[in-house]
């Protein structure tokens, strides 16, 4: 039961929205409203809006009831301004829009887009947006502009206040403004002027101060997201200009963004970077201090603790480990718009550099993996530090500016006011080209002494930013809960006035984010503090920053990784505790299939992920707990009996065909649903696009003495499930494949007993541990007989398998190849290819990427074909093994973006899952098969590659 008034409420917002979109469960309300930061408020609505008018009538309904409202984007952020114990809004699908004009020299963006999607529609222009946040990659355009977010190299001349040049607003009153419409800001002069006028009065007073104006210039020099954005007021005369720069960086406490126009900058191709080590702090300061007027692109800093929690990854120098206890490195990168004027930056740079004393010779490399590896590491190191800390402790990141001349003294005191109030394991890296620095800690709230030491240490940092250096208690992170009350400390009482007067202007009732920037209470920091506690070791390094969610295909269905953990999280406490068995069963019950049921466990999460978390392990480590003797032993007996069991499997596959070709597709697939909803969904759902049944008998094959052997391994399901019925291929893949790699001119070879052999990974998926190892050994003994030790390559044709099998194994003389890897390393230089004009549409499966062929398959398909489309906004397909019967809907939301991107002439797709394929198949409306059958058909034996044949074909 709903609180009032927001029962009234959600009955308001149902007259305009479904009810599928007003979550009120207490599971999906405790995962959706969490976000990056070390708070945690549960929203009584969760209300996920899908266009510009549902918004205006949310805030209508809302202000009638006097309702507190909050918006969140992708909640990456880190100060706590996206939590809400009232209303929270979340962007559904509708506010995706992008729109580039001929020439790229702006971009209009909805709130919706990620900023990473953003730079790669602009990037065939050598353009870009300015703000570029370590989160990137996860962060949305509108949490970007409304903390008004900078990062690595956009510094102040490019965030989203200088970038900006329009918007279409919603004020707390439900008006929409378009900034960058002349007829829009005339009826909103009309319907608006009192607010205009006021604005308008704001700035002019602003401006006569000359003293008060002067500060907010210099307070703006350097990076600050303290309070509002004050420099509109001297910065603009227009009122709609200060009305929409005001928006940027306010946190959603003064409007909500539906649109955003940015002006581009150049993104320039050409990049150098160089890791340099400098004896101690002061001397890489001094170094940044040198550069600062040099053409430097950016220059990152991180402390000898830094580098420590980083140490051993892939991609940091040996040397790192041996380095003494105060050296410090910078990480630095060069840009130039074409090899001349990067060489000549560098040039530049280095000779400044060479007044500075580094521990090893200064080197730029323009290798593009070196340079990615070095800063996937620095903007990991935030999560690295969350991963490192003790269980049950919370991962705190703070975010400050100072003046750059005074950057060494203000971080070594930093450094000396950890090991004060023993934060012994704090790091300290940042933007050191803008003064700007984070320190990051890991801090317990779980007693009064602890929470104490918290007040203290924030107090005194706050006193050495203000007082001392008069610089930024919020930098980039925005000030949320975590820097409200200390606002009118650095700001003093006549700006703090300024704010007060510009809310009660927009937001005259306090509706919109309220406790958020401005809030009059001295300890609300230390309020609604988040609890980490422990749940599972597969998860417990989690810090819950949402790096995650855009890989994964049930995010927006159901839970997305980061809304599992926080969810398992609140369980395990639970039941730790012993509190609240109602909401403790409550939680049980939906996590069933908001958690477990309707999770892909594709891992790739895990290659978004800082530190690696796989949340899928953690699922499938519970569907194991959940097993009960029967289900063990009915495991345990499938594996026992898999020649049996893809027998039946065969046969069912038969008695569906045969359906469909009695009773006709549409009939048939009316029966199939109608019989899948009648049991409960107990009997599997069957797609249009089902297989047919296929067998497969290895024979001898003729060869010449010298062809070189492979060992082929068709995976148990390309042994059962051949092309669909409607699909033109009627050959099975065995064959196929069989026959690509004799024309290739191999002797292909198989293991004993292939009938009986599987990877494995139908067992894993459900958490059948034990017996998903068994057989995965099974077949290594297998491969290892057959493959004559190693000697020859062995072959998986589906991805998945091949993936696992990897994984899975410890003997480094045995060669387990995906097909793609194969093909791409030995076939194409064996065969001579003629390319098709049809576009081909790729999928990469997420084992593919997970195992980084996808470049591979790309250049695979591009060898057959003039035009390789991967659609952009497809990951995981979720077909998961076999979600794609059980639960059609993962799969379906999977692919709900798959069409818009497949070109009008294509008439097929490539993949390497046979289960990915269906259900590609089925929502794309044309079949989708095997890479491999794109090879065979576009290329031709090579006359030093003679073809082999097989001497019979099997029966099937």
């Amino acid at each position: 039961m709903l609180p009032a008034p927001y029962d009234r409420l959600h009955a308001a917002l149902r007259e305009f929205m479904p009810a599928e979109r007003l979550i009120t469960d207490p599971l999906r309300t405790l995962a959706y409203g969490t976000d990056g930061s070390f708070y945690r408020l549960i929203p009584k609505i969760v209300a996920v809006v899908e266009a510009e008018d549902e918004v205006v009538r949310l805030l209508h309904a809302c202000r009638t009831l006097k309702t507190p409202v909050t918006f969140r984007a992708a909640g990456t952020s880190l100060s706590g301004q996206a939590v809400t114990d009232s209303v929270l809004v979340l962007l559904g699908d509708g506010w995706r829009g992008c729109t580039i004009p001929p020439g790229a020299a702006t971009v209009t963006l909805q709130p919706g887009v990620i900023g990473a999607e953003a730079n790669r529609k602009l990037a065939p222009f050598g353009r870009k947006i300015g703000p570029d946040p370590a989160s990137i990659a996860t962060a949305k355009i509108g949490g970007i502009a409304a903390n008004n977010a900078s990062g690595m190299c956009c510094g102040t001349a490019q965030n989203s206040y200088r970038t900006l040049a329009s918007m279409r607003l919603v004020l707390a009153d439900g008006t929409l403004l378009d900034t960058g419409s002349p007829d829009s800001r005339k009826a909103f002069a009309v319907s608006h002027g009192a607010l205009l006028a006021g604005l308008s009065d704001l700035a002019l007073r602003t401006r006569a101060d000359e003293k008060l104006a002067e500060r907010i210039r210099n307070k703006f020099r350097i990076k600050n997201t303290t309070g509002y954005s004050l420099n509109a007021l001297v910065d603009y005369e227009d009122p709609v200009d200060i009305l929409q720069h005001l928006l940027i960086g306010s946190e959603g406490t003064l409007g909500f963004m539906s649109e955003i126009t940015y002006n581009t900058v150049p993104e320039h191709a050409h990049k150098a970077n160089a890791l340099l080590i400098y004896p101690d702090i002061g001397e890489a300061c001094r170094a940044v201090a040198l550069m600062k007027p040099t053409p430097v692109s950016a220059v990152e800093l991180m402390d000898r603790a830094s580098l420590r929690s980083v140490d051993g990854k892939p991609g940091m120098p040996d040397f790192i480990g041996g380095l003494g206890p105060d050296a410090s490195a910078l990480l630095v990168e060069i840009r130039g718009e074409d090899a001349a004027a990067l060489q000549a930056n560098i040039a530049a740079v280095t000779n400044v550099l060479a007044q500075t004393r580094t521990l090893f010779d200064v080197a730029f490399t323009t290798d593009a993996k070196a340079g990615e590896s070095y800063w996937k590491i620095r903007k990991g190191l935030f999560p690295a530090v969350g991963a490192m800390r003790k269980a049950g402790t919370t991962v705190i990141i703070e975010d400050v500016a100072y003046p750059l001349d005074r950057l060494a003294e203000a971080t070594v005191e930093l450094q000396a006011m950890f090991l004060k109030f023993g934060y012994t394991e704090a790091i300290i890296f940042g933007h050191a080209l803008e003064g700007n620095l984070h320190f990051v800690f890991t801090q317990a709230f779980d007693t009064d002494e602890e929470v104490d030491r918290y007040r203290r240490f924030m107090d005194a940092v706050c006193d050495q930013v203000v007082r001392k250096y008069d610089g930024s208690l919020k930098a980039e992170h925005g000030t949320g809960r975590n820097m409200a009350p200390f606002v009118e400390m650095e700001w003093g009482s006549q700006a703090y006035g300024l704010m007060k007067e510009i809310k009660a202007l927009l937001d005259p009732e306090g509706l919109l984010n309220p406790g958020v920037i401005l809030n009059d209470d001295p300890e609300a920091h230390l309020k609604n503090l988040k609890a980490m506690p422990a749940a599972h070791r597969l998860v417990d390094t989690c810090i819950e920053c949402g790096f995650c969610e855009p890989t994964c295909p049930s995010h927006k269905l159901t839970l997305s990784p980061r809304q599992r953990i926080v969810g398992w999280r609140e369980i395990a406490r639970l039941e730790a505790t012993g509190a609240d068995a109602e909401r403790l069963g409550a939680l049980h019950d939906a996590y069933d299939y908001q958690g477990i049921d309707t999770c892909a466990a594709c891992g790739l999460c895990s290659t978004a992920c800082p530190v690696g978390i796989e949340t899928g392990l953690l699922i499938k480590a519970i569907r194991g707990d959940r097993h009960g003797a029967v289900a063990q032993g009915v495991g345990s007996f499938i594996a026992n009996h898999t020649a049996g069991a893809l027998s039946v499997a065969r046969t069912g596959l038969r008695l569906a065909d045969l359906a469909k070709r009695t009773l006709g597709n549409d009939t048939a697939d009316k029966l199939f649903e109608g019989l899948h909803s009648l049991t409960g969904e107990r009997l599997p759902h069957l797609p249009r696009a089902l297989p047919t049944a296929a067998s497969f008998t290895p024979l001898p094959a003729a060869a010449p003495a010298d062809a070189p052997t492979v060992v082929y391994v068709p995976s148990c399901v390309s042994r059962t499930m051949g092309p669909a019925a409607d699909d033109p291929e009627t050959t099975p893949l065995p064959v196929k494949v069989e026959g690509l790699f004799r024309k290739a001119g191999f002797r292909v070879a198989y293991p004993d007993n292939l009938s009986a052999l599987c990877c494995g990974m139908p067992l894993e998926s459900k958490g059948l541990a034990a017996q998903a190892d068994a057989k995965a050994e099974e077949m290594v003994r297998a491969i290892r007989a057959a493959s004559g030790n190693g000697t020859a390559p062995v072959v998986i044709d589906t991805s998945p398998c091949a993936f696992r099998l990897k994984k899975h194994l410890t003997d480094a003389g045995l060669q387990v190849l995906d097909l793609v890897e194969f093909i791409h390393d030995q076939l194409l230089d064996r065969l001579v290819f003629t390319k098709q004009e049809e576009p081909v549409v790729l999928h990469l499966t997420c084992s593919t990427r997970r195992m980084g062929l996808d470049g591979k398959l790309k250049a695979v398909a591009a060898a057959c074909a003039e035009r390789v489309v991967v659609p952009e906004d497809v990951g995981c397909c979720g077909f998961a093994g076999d979600k794609g019967f059980t639960r059609p809907e993962l799969n379906a939301h999977a692919l709900r973006h798959l069409t818009k991107d497949i070109p009008a002439d294509a008439k097929s797709g490539y993949s390497t899952s046979r289960t990915c394929e269906i259900g590609l198949s089925d929502h794309s409306g044309m079949p989708y098969r095997s890479i491999v059958y794109l090879v065979d058909a576009r290329s031709t034996p090579k006359a030093s590659a003679p073809a082999t044949k097989r001497v019979s074909e099997p029966a099937f």
